[in-house]
């Protein structure tokens, strides 16, 4: 089946693997990254900012003609790399535990320069957009389900989550109930809560975009 083909019909259709971009590609991406980092960082002077701007815009001329769409743009679907090889989500480490404190998914994130809000604070924007992208991959690991949207995300936001240090995260699903699944995880530092997070999912029917 080619990509077209599967993405027919509409649905959330889970990304076709791909090695395009080549071995520097995981490079790239942490370059652009680190860029951000820079972007949001940099006290350079006038001269620099400049010749910066000329190195970027010749990049952006570079890589313009090669624009692709969605699905077959090797970002988020270089599954041999760190969040697929997508610059939009936190940078994650995550896997799937079965203990006897049940089945969940555990990991780290952290939080870069780009993410800073004020005061050495991650933005709570990015926060959510963490909580969003970590209770839908547990609500499509940990169900049968592997088509859902996100019908609503609650953040409780109980104490700073600082930037460029390693956290902690932990979710599960509360219970299923027909086509929704209803998912909860926290964010530690150390043994302290930062945040806590609950979104309901629901599975799309066939067809449904």
């Amino acid at each position: 089946m080619t990509i077209d083909e599967a993405q027919s019909g509409g649905g959330f259709n889970p990304p076709v693997p791909t090695l395009r971009g080549g071995p520097d590609y995981g490079r790239f991406i942490e370059a652009v990254r680190t860029l951000q980092d820079h972007a949001r960082a940099a006290d350079a002077p006038d001269d620099v900012i400049t010749r910066a701007a000329d190195l970027l815009e010749d990049v952006n001329r570079l890589l313009e003609p090669f624009d692709a769409d969605e699905w077959h743009s090797p970002s988020g679907r270089r599954m041999d790399l760190p969040n697929r090889g997508s610059i939009l989500s936190v940078p994650v480490d995550l896997h799937v535990v079965d203990d006897e404190r049940g089945r969940r998914v555990e990991g780290t994130a952290v939080f870069r320069r780009f993410h800073l809000g004020r005061n050495g604070a991650v933005h709570g924007g990015s926060l959510a957009h963490l909580f969003d992208s970590l209770l839908g991959f547990t609500a499509f690991k940990l169900s049968e389900s592997k088509k859902q949207r996100t019908a609503y995300l609650h953040v409780n936001y109980r104490a700073i989550a600082p930037i460029d240090r390693e956290l902690r995260v932990e979710s599960a699903i509360e219970r299923i109930q027909g086509r929704k699944i209803f998912v909860a995880g926290r964010l530690f530092d150390g043994d302290d809560v930062l945040c806590e997070a609950e979104a309901l999912f629901v599975m799309l029917k066939p067809g449904q975009p």
